[in-house]
């Protein structure tokens, strides 16, 4: 077997199963451990695998596996998500108890947080590293089951936890945005973001211009008084619309 032939099936193996080890892809296609490794570093510059020690996992280019992978997510829409990010941050006033979500637009908003002293409530494992090391910041993290890839705490335990909290503000991402409302796309993370509007006094959704027009797998909250979508483009008009006659309030970034 030549070596291209050895990478072909283990590149077809990986994308049939998602994960290989190293020793399995060994006995199973020939060749030594220093063998297969080299096929995967192949695979890896080719941008098919994501190497990891002892193995490699297959990098999923599916829209819905991109939009949940934190890592990838964070570099998307950079600028964007910056300037939205720094004009939330600047409405956020020192002594203020704010709960922070999972998205990455919220993670860049706690970027800008760190030098307020502040009480962070979240349930988003990134977010409470990032303060974990700062004397400024008060941070609670709420319980909860770890969901993978997006680095966040979830479940009946976290729901249950959020009934138990207040906070002056929650700031909170989303996979979607349109005259219906603030869309996501997974159940558990709907749910949960429930408990966080339902916790604060008011909630700002951080949402840039890529969110326009997408409805996902469920509404997580439609417009209300107590609701402001802040983002860097204006949306269309019927979504403005919705906003205004909920009561809701529109902020453009930079605007």
């Amino acid at each position: 077997m030549t070596n291209k032939q050895r990478t072909d099936l283990i590149e077809r193996h990986i994308r049939e199963h998602k994960y290989a080890d190293l020793r399995s892809l060994a006995a199973q296609f020939g060749g030594s451990i220093s063998t297969v490794r080299r096929a995967l570093d192949s695979l890896e510059s080719r941008g098919l695998v994501r190497r990891h020690h002892g193995g490699a996992s297959l990098i999923e280019t599916d829209a819905l596996s991109q939009e949940h992978d934190f890592v990838l997510r964070i570099q998307r829409q950079a600028d964007q998500k910056f300037a939205i990010a720094s004009l939330i941050a600047e409405q956020v006033q020192p002594g203020t108890t704010v709960i922070l979500d999972g998205g990455t637009t919220t993670f860049a908003v706690a970027r800008l947080l760190v030098e307020k002293r502040l009480q962070v409530i979240t349930n988003s494992l990134p977010v409470a590293s990032l303060f974990s090391e700062v004397g400024n910041v008060e941070t609670i993290v709420i319980g909860g089951s770890i969901l993978g890839r997006f680095g966040t705490l979830v479940g009946p335990l976290c729901e249950a936890s959020f009934e138990q909290v207040h906070a002056d503000i929650a700031i909170l991402g989303g996979t979607g945005i349109t005259e219906n409302g603030v869309w996501n796309n997974n159940a558990l993370v709907i749910a949960t973001q429930r408990k966080m509007i339902a916790a604060a006094e008011r909630t700002v959704f951080a949402l840039d211009a890529t969110k326009f027009g997408r409805k996902a797998l469920s509404l997580t909250a439609p417009f209300g008084p107590r609701m402001t979508v802040v983002t860097d483009t204006r949306p269309a008009p019927a979504v403005v619309s919705a906003i205004v006659s909920a009561g809701a309030k529109l902020t453009l970034a930079g605007k």
